[in-house]
């Protein structure tokens, strides 16, 4: 079964919801492999600047600006589950 939002075809449960919602998860989140420090705060500083505009967005009185911008704020508070297991694996040798 293929599933499409807004005319694009979506090859996943994070692709449905990026065309979904129109946000990008790994920008909000972080990417599920390690990055650079200037590629971290490169893109932190880009979330800010999105997340800034999406609330601003929403005080407006655009409602889905409004939500998208509470989910984006919840994304960067989660570290990936791969990602927090290899830093404990590494960092104390517990969770082996």
């Amino acid at each position: 079964m293929r599933t499409f939002v807004a005319g694009q075809e979506a090859f996943g449960d994070i692709e449905f919801t990026e065309l979904a919602l129109g946000i990008d998860v790994d920008l909000f989140r972080g990417p599920l492999e390690s990055e650079t420090g200037d590629d971290r705060a490169a893109r932190e500083d880009a979330a800010r600047d999105v997340l800034a505009d999406l609330v601003a967005m929403g005080e407006a009185g655009d409602e889905i600006a409004g939500w998208d911008a509470l989910y984006a704020d919840a994304l960067t508070r989660t570290v990936p589950f791969l990602r927090s297991v290899r830093a404990l694996r590494s960092g104390t040798g517990e969770a082996a």
